[in-house]
């Protein structure tokens, strides 16, 4: 498995990237591959070569606008009992504080702020799980509700998200009418990075729950959920909800653990009851069962009846077999604060 660690440096290297952006320039102008042809440019050949062969193989690429360094394993140097990483090429040595458990650093690609390092980490074999933790993903209300199957209870997390979503909309809205849109940007990327946090915090928690049951993780096979019918309303809830980041950090942490993630059918997980499986009577959040009289919260019900649907694919390891990769999900990993309780999510 492969994970991308991001570390902040506090070196100058706007000469470089600018030499590196030349490089590839040159190598999209001139489809060449040969760090010879880039030898008058004046970048280091190690580098230079890499830089080609992303952009030059990339036929897509029509115009350069930012450039990264990209140092290869070869030209990087590892102190695993210090915990220093050096780079020759570019006189440049720092320490860091991700795990120690990785295989190798494939390679190093540097921009003006952060140090990005691609490691190959080994997998846990998938365990057999006891059980099984639904996790319903809402746009309202809280992102994710778990039901744990073993014990019967519930996991409320990400109550907030909502409230960021809205607070930065209306701020959003007030520099747009000012004519701010420089800041308009600004604070979309921030909205963005404090919405990232949260998912991390989210999903370290599913995962350590799984982790102590010794459960698999289910989930609704949410595709196309934009393109579906719904009120106007409703519309800028579900385009602000990044219910897939969410599903991709739960995913690569399982995976890290050997815990099972699977999918199951969405239609009717908030409508169906999870005690006697009739169709019940849904009102906003508010579930009541005609036939059994079960009363519940609309999102711990769904939750349960994801717990108990019939898997409808492969595990992510059999499917990334299937599509002849081994080494997906590729997710960047911020080192974060520690996971905060549920009632302060």
């Amino acid at each position: 498995m492969i994970l991308t660690y991001k570390i902040k440096h506090n070196r100058d290297f706007s000469s470089e990237l600018k030499l590196a952006k030349k490089v590839a320039e040159f190598g999209v102008k001139h489809k060449t591959l040969s760090s010879k042809d880039v030898k008058h440019i004046g970048l280091k050949s190690m580098v230079a070569n890499q830089i080609l062969r992303k952009y030059t193989k990339n036929k897509r690429i029509k115009r350069v606008r930012r450039v990264n360094l990209i140092i290869p394993n070869q030209g990087i140097q590892v102190d695993k009992k210090c915990r220093i990483i050096k780079i020759p090429c570019v006189k440049m040595d720092f320490s860091y504080l991700f795990p120690n458990n990785f295989d190798k650093i494939n390679q190093i690609e540097i921009n003006s702020k952060y140090v990005f390092i691609s490691v190959t980490v080994p997998e846990k074999e998938i365990i057999e799980p006891k059980t099984w933790i639904g996790v319903d993903r809402n746009t309202t209300g809280h992102v994710a509700v778990c039901g744990n199957l073993e014990t019967g209870k519930i996991l409320k997390l990400g109550k907030k998200a909502e409230h960021i979503h809205k607070k930065y909309k209306n701020i959003r809205m007030i520099l747009q009418k000012k004519g701010k849109y420089g800041k308009v940007k600004t604070i979309k990327n921030r909205e963005q990075r404090v919405i990232k946090d949260l998912n991390h915090k989210i999903s370290r928690k599913i995962i350590d729950t799984a982790k102590s049951v010794s459960g698999g993780i289910k989930l609704e096979k949410l595709e196309k959920i934009r393109k579906a019918k719904s009120k106007i309303s409703f519309k800028y809830s579900l385009n602000s909800w990044s219910f897939y980041q969410l599903e991709q950090f739960i995913k690569y942490k399982a995976k890290l653990l050997g815990i099972p993630v699977v999918y199951v059918e969405p239609a009717y997980t908030s409508q169906n009851c999870s005690r006697c499986g009739h169709l019940g009577n849904r009102i906003d959040k508010k579930f009541k069962c005609s036939n059994c009289g079960h009363v519940d919260h609309a999102d711990s019900n769904a939750s349960f009846n994801i717990a108990k649907r019939q898997n409808i694919d492969r595990l992510y390891v059999d499917r990334d077999t299937y599509k002849g990769s081994t080494d997906t999900p590729k997710e960047a990993l911020v080192r974060t604060s520690s996971t905060l309780e549920p009632t302060m999510l």
